[in-house]
């Protein structure tokens, strides 16, 4: 379902669901219970429980009856306070629901024996993956018999010259009018179902290997194609990754980095074949799956990052490891799990259904849905009224420059054709030759080189198709009962968003008063464990630990990359040019971090003196743009060199430190300076009760040294750190309490006989 329902609570989302089966019997009369004054018929109610809880073990039992009950009767006040305020009234409401008619009418306005035999055919054709080419020769969908024809005998001479001995490749670059076969000579690789439009996907899976088919018409114009080869589908793999973070467009140096850390990783791995579940662990940066040895869910070709799936399904023996790989989300290192076979129709089914909704061999099941609806409503063509038309248009139709003004309705029927008269029916209700000249009008485009018939002819079969597709949708409510129940229930769902939203959602956020006042009210659920601030180095070697010690406890460290460019001055001058320091004031503002100190230069012949002026320039622009003065010094360099400032960069963030450490080996430090409680670091668990100190420990092969800066007692949260849990706490509070009121407005009265007919336990 929409998201909006799924927010309406817990209640709201389980009986949303419920509704969503084959047509129920029709509503009784008799209530279940009563909302004030508006009745709920029992019929609803043991609909929707029969439904969510005839799984359940508890299914049947008083206390699961009971305990829906209430469940339903909250989601019921809410609907009704709903209507009550008229919300259902707005045009905002109106439109959004609409929408979702529209939507929910999609899988009524197809067949469903057509679907199921196409859904079939698709899953047995995915058995298989074809190796094919083509040469297209285009032709729009609409083309007139006359190109029809042209492309149609076009297609037929290139399918001769390629059966008759010429290089199939060699064809297609010089006549297909694909503009991807000057590169590839039409060769489209391997493909399996619902990759390539259906009538190409057809013909492709019956043209025997090394053959060539007849001309074949998609949309994009007649095909003929050659099958190069036939082999097994790869099925789906299930793989594990260690993933690397990197993004498009991050610095350059930032970019080695990683690639140096995710070449080291690869280098463990695959050659000194260290464990794979430590370093995922350890350095995975794909949160999601680094907990669980980085495994992913199974999948199949086309649902993957296609450098990331390629990679992975060259992959032969489970236990093998690919080289980095990269993708638009970072650096990968896959492992092979298993290879598992096309999955069962079962599994599949869903998923093949949806496709072939929105894949273009739904044309099919619209013909035949078409049929069904033209027989069931005894569509009747009136053929003299369709002559009548046709003798209407003219060539001001081929150019889209067609115009018309529907006569008045007569008093009384006309014995002769005219404007008026009847063109079909559909169930009755006749459709008039002026409301097609109309559409025409509105639906009208260019058509160079057709005859006016064909134009009418072309507009007239959209119109009718139209016309049928409306009726049914306009009759869908009265048709099928469980579309009416659907549709129902997403009124009800957008009603409660916007209630839920009112007084329980966006009110926990805004009522900053009110959340403060719970959040007092209830300190004694907003608690720290015992907590120690510390710093954690973990090292690859006793060696690097000892360094990495030393140079932490500095506190500041210097960035080695990512320095700003030196910034030129004009010979004899101090002035800091123009709009050149912005990007660099913006960096210090943002980066709390980081001090800079500025270096001026002077050149030959320039004075000593002018060196330190320049770098005071440099810190006067930089403070005059909002950096704090405590952040910035200046000095000079009295040696010749250039007119210039350079820079030196220094930062209290400790990933500094690790990229100096981590030069020749990316791994080879890891740095955390924060808050522990116990389960968050496994090295610190060892000393969350002992003092401030510094503690050496082993974990997982590396030297790690635990630096307890002080002792955090048990004790209350602040609403600051305690704001997501307080937050959806007090929201929790406010909807019991807009229920209590509820019920208060809206006295519930059960009907204890109707609720007790559904306890068989």
């Amino acid at each position: 379902m929409h998201k909006r329902i799924l927010f309406a609570g817990t209640a709201a989302a389980a009986l949303l669901a419920g509704c969503q089966a084959t047509k129920p019997t029709k509503a009784s009369v008799t209530p279940v219970e009563t909302l004030g004054t508006t009745a709920v018929p029992a019929s609803e109610f043991a609909y929707v429980y029969r439904k969510n809880n005839s799984s359940a073990p508890e299914y049947g039992t008083k206390a699961s009856v009971q305990e829906y009950l209430d469940l339903y009767t909250n989601f019921k006040l809410k609907v009704l306070e709903a209507e009550q305020r008229g919300l259902d009234t707005t045009q905002a409401f109106k439109r959004e629901l609409d929408g979702y008619r529209q939507q929910l009418a999609q899988p009524y306005l197809t067949e469903k024996s057509v679907t199921d035999k196409l859904v079939r055919e698709a899953y047995e054709r995915m058995s298989k993956e074809v190796n094919a080419s083509h040469i297209l020769v285009r032709l729009m969908p609409d083309a007139t018999p006359k190109d029809t024809l042209a492309a149609y005998q076009k297609a037929m001479a290139l399918r001769q010259r390629v059966t008759g001995g010429e290089d199939f490749a060699k064809v297609a670059r010089e006549t297909s009018e694909d503009p991807s076969a000057r590169e590839n000579g039409g060769t489209l690789g391997y493909f399996t179902a619902m990759q390539m439009v259906y009538p190409f996907e057809s013909v492709a899976y019956v043209t025997p290997v090394g053959q060539v088919s007849q001309p074949v018409r998609t949309r994009f114009g007649y095909h003929i194609i050659k099958v190069n080869d036939v082999r097994q589908a790869q099925g789906e793999i299930k793989v594990a990754h260690l993933m690397i973070r990197a993004t498009p467009g991050m610095p350059a140096a930032d970019s080695v980095t990683v690639r140096k850390k995710v070449d080291e990783l690869y280098n463990r791995l695959a050659r000194r074949n260290e464990n794979w579940e430590k370093l995922v662990g350890q350095f995975s940066e794909d949160a999601g799956s680094a907990a669980n040895g980085g495994e992913l869910p199974p999948f199949g070709t086309g649902r993957m990052i296609p450098s990331f799936e390629e990679a992975a399904f060259k992959l032969q023996k489970p236990g093998d490891i690919s080289q980095p790989v990269q993708t638009p989300y970072g650096w990968h290192i896959i492992k092979l799990l298993e290879k598992q076979p096309v999955p069962s129709f079962e599994a599949m089914e869903p998923t093949l259904k949806s496709k072939v909704a929105k894949d273009s061999r739904s044309e099919l099941n619209k013909t035949a849905f078409l049929k069904r609806v033209r027989t069931e409503n005894n569509f009747t063509e009136n053929q003299a009224g369709k002559e009548y038309l046709f003798a209407k248009v003219d060539t001001s139709l081929v150019t889209g420059r067609f115009a018309y003004t529907a006569p008045a309705t007569p008093t009384k029927p006309s014995k002769t054709t005219t404007d008026n008269s009847t063109l079909f029916t559909i169930a009755g209700k006749p459709y008039l030759v002026k409301e097609f000249l109309t559409y025409a009008q509105q639906n009208q485009k260019p058509r160079p080189g057709a005859e006016p018939r064909f134009a009418a002819q072309q507009l007239y079969d959209q119109y009718v198709e139209q016309s049928l597709t409306d009726y049914e949708k306009a009759n869908l409510e009265t048709k099928y009962e469980d579309y009416r129940m659907l549709v129902k229930e997403y009124r009800d769902g957008i009603l409660l968003f916007q209630l839920m939203d009112e007084k329980v959602w966006s009110k926990a956020i805004e009522d900053t008063v009110g959340l403060q006042k719970y959040f007092a009210e209830n300190q004694a659920k907003y608690q720290w464990e015992p907590r120690v601030q510390a710093t954690v180095i973990s090292a690859a070697s006793p060696e690097l630990l000892k360094k990495a010690q030393q140079l932490q406890k500095a506190g500041r460290y210097q960035l080695t990359t990512g320095l700003p460019a030196p910034v030129a001055f004009r010979t004899g001058s101090a002035e800091a040019p123009a709009n050149t320091l912005t990007a660099l004031a913006e960096r210090l503002l943002t980066d709390e971090t980081l001090s800079l100190r500025a270096v001026g230069h002077v050149k030959k012949g320039e004075t000593p003196a002018l060196a330190r002026r320049r770098a005071e320039a440099i810190v006067a622009a930089l403070r005059e743009q909002g950096v704090p003065a405590g952040r910035l010094s200046s000095s000079a360099d009295s040696k010749p060199t250039v007119a210039q400032a350079t820079f030196e960069l220094t930062t209290t963030n400790v990933t500094a430190l690790e990229n100096v450490l981590n030069t020749q080996n990316p791994l080879a430090v890891q740095i955390q300076q924060r808050s522990f409680q116990k389960g968050d670091n496994k090295a610190v668990d060892q000393f969350l009760s002992s003092g401030p100190s510094t503690y050496a420990t082993q974990q997982d092969g590396r030297s790690v040294a635990v630096l307890v800066e002080k002792q955090l007692p048990a004790g209350p949260k602040t609403l600051a750190e305690a704001r997501g849990q307080a937050t959806s706490d007090y929201q929790n509070y406010l909807e019991k309490q807009w229920i209590s009121q509820l019920r208060e407005k809206y006295p519930v009265k059960i009907n204890q006989p109707e609720v007790d007919k559904l306890v068989t336990k």
